[in-house]
């Protein structure tokens, strides 16, 4: 399997404004189950951690972020930004960070698994010996 891909949202514009609709269809590439925001600073990192179980979709709602992962000792960087309509699908045992490049970023992040403690791989150095 591999460990990301990225994919586009399709955006509806018009003289009002825009619209992106997200339809959980059997087109979408998780079977969603969970929803969360990240509020980020400039330059700051969130994550840092794999899942077990879990694939996540990542989705700048606003600014611009810098996704790193890490799957099978081959390190890759995808940035995301709002003004394109890009996601991007994290397979489990995928080691991923994500760090904001600009000022009140907000990436919604979709879930194929409900949130449970033990399906976290907090430690690095676990990861990279056992993954």
């Amino acid at each position: 399997m591999k460990s990301y891909k990225v994919f586009n949202f399709k955006r509806f514009k018009n003289i009002s404004g825009e619209l992106l609709p997200i339809t959980f269809d059997k087109k979408f590439p998780i079977k969603v189950k969970r929803i969360f925001f990240i509020y980020g600073k400039k330059k700051y990192k969130r994550g840092d951690h794999a899942h077990k179980k879990c694939s996540q979709v990542f989705y700048p709602i606003s600014g611009k972020v810098q996704i790193t992962i890490q799957f099978k000792k081959k390190k890759k960087n995808i940035i995301l930004n709002h003004k394109e309509n890009r996601a991007m699908l994290v397979s489990p045992r995928t080691w991923c960070d994500v760090k904001f490049l600009t000022k009140n970023s907000i990436i919604l992040v979709l879930c194929d698994y409900k949130y449970d403690f033990n399906d976290y791989i907090e430690s690095y150095e676990d990861f990279v010996n056992r993954y």
